[in-house]
């Protein structure tokens, strides 16, 4: 079966997945979110310059450990080393080569003007947006101005305890792709005493 290409984000409540400086520090963190069941998920990660750049901005070269890094960029000089290749080849070719190959899911990981260009080439199986509870007023947008895609809500899940909706859609052709990485809070148990109390409390009735 093809490998998906998903586009999995966070996102203010207005629509944008980065501040107007590229900053991130808004992001709300919950502990429902079980990060290393997301990131086994995924054994390849694409981005474009400006989220590589905002990567490597406190240092090192922007490998992710256990995942092969790929980025796509018309500026940067072309590099490979371990864990990541810099590339001014066609992000779509790539992408449709890496799709073929045997393995896990692939992460769309940014920006958004490289998820305009594979959405609008046909290669962006699912859209998953971790919407934060914040407004920003101004930043980098979660898709570039384009052609209107309709999408299908495969799954949602909401975090009450932080106010994140997480939204996963599939986009045309693409194949769902269900929420998992979000752990499942348990009700809690009532102690022996306390289920005691409450029956006397009902007998009493």
């Amino acid at each position: 079966m093809t490998r998906r290409l998903r586009y999995q984000v966070a996102a203010s409540l207005d629509g944008f997945i980065a501040g107007p400086k590229g900053d991130y520090d808004w992001i709300v963190m919950d502990p429902a979110i079980d990060f290393d069941a997301l990131y086994k998920e995924f054994d390849t990660v694409v981005m474009g310059r400006k989220t590589y750049t905002m990567m490597t901005a406190h240092g090192g070269n922007g490998a992710m450990p256990g995942v092969e890094v790929v980025v796509f960029s018309r500026t940067l000089k072309p590099m490979q080393a371990e864990g990541i290749r810099i590339t001014r080849d066609d992000a779509a070719g790539v992408v449709k080569a890496l799709k073929k190959k045997a393995g896990r899911d692939i992460w769309l990981f940014g920006g958004g003007e490289l998820f305009r260009s594979l959405l609008d080439a046909g290669l962006v199986d699912t859209v998953e947006v971790a919407v934060m509870p914040v407004m920003l007023g101004a930043g980098i947008p979660l898709l570039p101005p384009g052609a209107n895609t309709r999408l299908v809500l495969a799954d949602q899940k909401v975090l009450k305890r932080s106010g994140i909706v997480v939204l996963s859609y599939a986009a045309p052709r693409g194949r769902a792709a269900r929420i998992r990485y979000v752990k499942q809070s348990r009700k809690p148990t009532q102690k022996p005493t306390q289920k005691r109390a409450a029956r006397k409390r009902v007998a009493k009735k």
